[in-house]
C-alpha cells in the first residue's frame, strides 16, 4: 500500500499555503490531517468552510457529536483531537469518556444528543424511535437534528479520510476505552 504522505506548506497550492498560514496563526500548527486535505486543490477551504458554519448547537454539543461519531468509526487521530478540544470547552477526562461511550451522567441533554448521535451513526442514518423521542423530550427541535446531521457529515469525512491515509496522530492520545 502506497504511503499517504503529509505536504508540507511549499508542496501544496498558494490557495492552501495561505489556509495553513492562518492554521498556524489559529493553531499553531497545520494539523497532519488537515495538511491531508491539501493534496486537493479545494478540499481544505471546502472542508473548513463546513466544519465553520453557522449552527444551532453550541461549542460543547459539537465537541459531543464529534467525540461519539469518532469513536464509532474507531479514528484515534479524531479521538485524540477532539479530546483535546473538549478538555478547552470545560469537559473533564471522565466526562470524556463518558461522551465517547454515550453513557452520560452528569448532563441528562448531552446524554440524550449523544445517544441519538450514537444511534444515528451506527444505523447509517437511521436512528432509534426510542432515542428520537429522548431526544426531543430533552428540549432539541427538528433544525437541531439537521444541524446534528451536518456535524456527523463533517467528522464522518475527517474519519474516513484518516481510516484511508493512516496520517500520524499529532495530538496527545486519547486514552483507550
Amino acid at each position: 500500500m502506497k504511503t499517504f504522505t503529509v505536504p508540507t506548506r511549499e508542496e501544496v497550492t498558494p490557495a492552501n499555503q495561505a489556509i495553513f498560514d492562518n492554521l498556524n496563526k489559529m493553531v499553531g500548527f497545520v494539523p497532519n490531517l488537515y495538511a491531508a486535505f491539501a493534496h486537493s486543490e479545494n478540499a481544505l477551504g471546502n472542508y473548513l468552510t463546513l466544519q465553520n458554519a453557522k449552527t444551532s448547537l453550541r461549542a460543547k454539543e459539537r465537541e459531543v457529536i464529534n467525540l461519539v461519531v469518532s469513536q464509532v468509526n474507531d479514528c484515534l487521530y479524531c479521538l485524540s483531537a477532539h479530546t483535546a478540544f473538549a478538555k478547552m470547552n470545560g469537559f473533564t477526562d471522565n466526562q470524556i469518556l463518558e461522551i465517547r461511550k454515550a453513557e452520560i451522567t452528569f448532563d441528562p441533554k448531552l446524554s440524550a444528543l449523544a445517544n441519538v448521535v450514537k444511534s444515528i451513526t451506527e444505523n447509517k442514518g437511521h436512528a432509534d424511535a426510542h432515542f428520537l423521542s429522548e431526544f426531543y423530550a430533552a428540549g432539541y427541535t427538528e433544525g437541531n437534528l439537521v444541524d446534528i446531521v451536518m456535524v456527523i457529515g463533517d467528522k464522518v469525512i475527517t474519519n474516513y479520510l484518516h481510516a484511508l491515509t493512516d496520517i500520524p496522530v499529532d495530538w496527545p492520545l486519547a486514552p483507550a476505552l
